[in-house]
């Protein structure tokens, strides 16, 4: 009876886990969050301790699954109306190589020591640290990089100059331009910040898409 209980369990576990994060949203694991990783974390831990305690009823595992997944729910809302919120819980990218320069103040700043750095470099099979003209560290712990081409001669790589209305300062400074540089350039679009939603940098060109050009 006690072996039956346990199976039955794991099958009702199997398909409310899977209809709970079908319900937070797609996302792979490799590209998990903080707040993802912590709740995927704590539901296992709670599934497997109700498979464990036959005797203690299903109800209270399922009652703290669905708060958190509530939670989750809540928070991704929040997250896409709020860019400062979505900055404290998820975190954003740092640039840790800047034309083949080592931000080492970032570094330090997101506990990313050389030998992490070394090691994604590795994977890339990237021998030298002056092949690669940016890096990103991303806000899953991924590293992006974006290598010179073979002439090393300075990419075209889109930067975020603008999120959700909110300037990105570190991307001007990284490109030498100021916040008045491209609130003047607003100014001559005769646009407003709070009605942009993603802007970016590319070949000396500034590349707008306006709240208005969404589908909603």
């Amino acid at each position: 009876m006690i072996f039956i209980s346990a199976i039955i369990r794991t099958v009702f576990f199997y398909f409310f886990v899977t209809i709970c994060f079908r319900v937070m949203g797609k996302r792979e694991i490799g590209k998990l969050g903080i707040i993802d990783l912590i709740v995927s974390i704590l539901v296992a831990e709670l599934c497997a301790i109700s498979i464990e305690n036959i005797k203690d009823s299903i109800f209270l595992a399922v009652l703290p699954i669905l708060v958190l997944v509530g939670i989750e729910v809540l928070f991704a809302k929040i997250s896409l109306k709020s860019r400062k919120f979505r900055s404290i819980v998820s975190g954003r990218a740092s640039l840790i190589i800047n034309q083949g320069k080592i931000n080492y103040k970032e570094m330090i700043k997101q506990r990313y020591t050389l030998d992490d750095l070394l090691l994604s470099l590795r994977q890339e099979k990237i021998k030298n640290i002056e092949d690669v003209e940016y890096a990103f560290l991303e806000n899953n712990g991924r590293l992006s990089i974006f290598k010179y081409n073979m002439f090393k001669i300075k990419g075209d790589y889109p930067l975020p100059i603008i999120i959700d209305g909110v300037i990105q300062k570190d991307t001007l400074k990284n490109i030498k331009k100021s916040s008045l540089w491209l609130k003047m350039y607003l100014k001559k679009q005769q646009l407003l910040l709070e009605d942009i939603f993603y802007a970016f940098y590319k070949g000396s060109k500034i590349y707008i898409i306006k709240r208005s050009d969404l589908i909603v």
